[in-house]
């Protein structure tokens, strides 16, 4: 029988390991089968914006060791099980159940409903990419920030005050251990918003990543802390990053993991590259963190 409850999660409170019963087992594409579990401390890619990779482990199994090659959202109406980009509803879509699906080897161990799991995800990956996200959205604020001055129309505000560039540009995000890399589109419906995109010139680059990069020095040097808030356990409950920066407080809807404070990310650097796509100039933002705890 296909799950009828969102499959309740426990890594937005930072846990690795998660006690469970698998409820459902399916084929995947390239040998893999897709197990899902009534909870799990998995953070799983999402398709609709897939910024955070899938955290790394395993399930253990009857004493055995079985490694999770992905993890994915899924989806079901009670009669179809939908993986990743198949899913046709967005994320908490009434008469649709979301679930997290680990997906592992077909042949690495016989796994069946009802079968008691531990799901266990690697430490060290998960602290580099939830460094990598907190890196992530501080640079998004403090780029906000540095830009606030080339807007000539009143503009969405992000979660500081300032016109919020990063929300209303951004073409992609991705994170990566340690880091982001950040693309954003300087295309004619950006000028028509009013933001100068000349101001984001290939030679101002250099001064706009030191300014950036010395006001997360600055949040990091005051102790920001950083928690996640959210409204239940289920994979669909809202979630949002919240970080208490130079007294204020700052809130960004976000389902990803994260580190407890700024100072955790060590000596941040941000760098940036103009470019080009079809056409359509695009900058991109690239922060790493140097992490030295």
């Amino acid at each position: 029988m296909l799950p009828s409850r969102d499959t309740r999660v426990t890594y937005p409170a930072g846990a690795l390991d998660a006690e469970s019963v698998v409820l459902h087992v399916a084929p995947a594409l390239d040998g893999l089968i897709a197990v899902v579990t009534e909870s799990t401390s998995f953070h799983p890619v999402d398709a609709a914006w897939p910024d955070q990779p899938a955290d790394s482990g395993r399930l253990v199994v009857d004493g055995a060791d079985v490694p999770i090659v992905d993890a994915v959202v899924a989806a079901t109406d009670g009669s179809a099980f939908l993986l990743g980009a198949d899913i046709p509803v967005r994320r908490g879509t009434e008469g649709w159940t979301f679930l997290v699906a680990h997906l592992v080897p077909e042949g690495g161990a016989a796994i069946a409903e009802g079968d008691a799991v531990t799901v266990r995800a690697d430490a060290s990956a998960r602290r580099a990419l939830s460094i990598g996200h907190t890196a992530c959205h501080a640079a998004s604020l403090a780029l906000n920030s540095a830009l606030a001055g080339n807007w000539s129309k009143p503009a969405r505000e992000d979660a500081l005050g300032a016109p919020d560039f990063d929300g209303i540009a951004i073409a992609s995000s991705r994170i990566v251990p340690g880091g982001s890399v950040d693309v954003y589109r300087l295309n004619k419906s950006l000028r028509r918003a009013g933001f100068d995109t000349a101001s984001v010139a290939a030679d101002g680059l250099g001064e706009l990543a030191a300014s950036v990069t010395a006001t997360i020095a600055g949040w990091a040097a005051a102790g920001a802390t950083v928690r996640i808030e959210r409204d239940g356990d289920g994979l669909t409950d809202r979630r949002s990053w919240v970080a208490e920066l130079a007294g204020s407080t700052a809130r960004i809807a976000c389902g990803g993991t994260h580190v407890a404070s700024l100072d955790e990310l060590g000596a941040v650097q941000v760098g940036f590259e103009a470019g080009d796509d079809c056409g359509t100039p695009v900058l991109t933002m690239r922060t790493h963190a140097a992490s030295p705890r």
